[in-house]
């Protein structure tokens, strides 16, 4: 994942403190009361790593069976394998199997809406792939978590009729979250009320994404009482100010779910994918730490400090 992505000599200078909550996050969760047993969902973007061969995959796993391995580790994914072609229902139903016969965590898909919809079509006349994608993920069955709208860069509020439209004509009882990227929605204060009121109208959410080049993206604005997390961590050599990053997320999450936060999707992304299952278990860690997610560990097979042997499977 590049999003957001800066030089390593910049880093230093990237201010990671997490924004106060927008106003929309205050009108979401008033008079709101705390959940007794809420959901934490942890995952990452793919599963097809070569990299995680003797990491969290046996060594000698096939490609096609790394979502066979992929499930008994994480609780769900965030699917981006259906952005780049409508899926197609036999593929889904595959997969869903492959979740049947290997996943004990209640796991589940949550894949981003196709961008034959969102930046082919960006949203308009859309209604024919957009029922294409939705009969195809229903599908996944009971495995089917919230689908997620990304929209492009160029995707401004001068769009926001048509992104309303979209949002409005979508079926009432499907769990969607909204990724915009383009600064204004965030830079113009009149835009950012109406995007996230709309959303909260709709009740659909509003993803946050944690990159190191885009801090607009941290908007801290929730439209229902759940989240959506997309963290992009910067790799290895970064490890503790990762880690420092995730801590801080703790702390802010700690907030929300005092106030009434049920439900918590967090997913993890690295420019270099290799090690993303560290970031995750860290993650893991400290979420069941402090805030008792009871998400299963990662089971390592070898040190997940030691990668140094990687190298020697290719």
């Amino acid at each position: 994942m590049d999003f957001g992505k800066v030089g390593a000599n910049e880093l230093r200078a990237v201010d990671f403190t997490l924004p106060e909550d927008g106003k929309q996050t205050a009108i979401t969760l008033a008079g709101a009361k705390p959940v007794k047993d809420p959901t934490f969902y942890i995952g990452c973007a793919k599963w097809g790593r070569k990299e995680w061969l003797n990491m969290i995959y046996p060594p000698k796993t096939k490609e096609a069976d790394f979502l066979d391995e992929y499930v008994k580790h994480f609780n769900s994914i965030e699917l981006n394998a259906v952005f780049y072609s409508i899926p197609n229902a036999e593929l889904i139903r595959k997969w869903r199997a492959k979740a049947e016969e290997n996943a004990s965590n209640g796991f589940l898909f949550c894949p981003k809406f196709s961008r034959t919809i969102s930046h082919i079509k960006r949203l308009k006349d859309a209604e024919v792939p957009t029922d294409l994608y939705l009969s195809s993920i229903h599908e996944f069955g009971q495995f089917l978590g919230p689908c997620f709208l990304q929209l492009g860069d160029n995707f401004g509020p001068k769009n926001f009729d048509v992104l309303e439209n979209y949002i409005k004509h979508l079926p009432v009882d499907l769990e969607v979250f909204v990724e915009l990227r383009h600064e204004d929605w965030f830079s113009d204060h009149a835009a950012r009320a109406q995007l996230f009121e709309m959303l909260a109208k709709y009740k659909k959410g509003a993803i946050i994404t944690d990159a190191s080049g885009r801090r607009d993206c941290v908007h801290m604005e929730l439209t229902i009482p759940e989240i959506f997390i997309r963290f992009v961590g910067n790799g290895q050599e970064h490890k503790d100010s990762d880690f420092a990053r995730i801590d801080d997320w703790v702390v802010r999450i700690k907030t929300w779910l005092d106030k009434g936060l049920a439900k918590v999707y967090f997913f993890l992304h690295q420019h270099d994918e290799k090690d993303t299952p560290i970031l995750a278990n860290y993650t893991i860690e400290q979420f069941n730490k402090h805030l008792s997610a009871k998400v299963a560990p990662i089971k390592f097979i070898n040190d997940p400090n030691d990668l140094t042997n990687q190298g020697e499977l290719f």
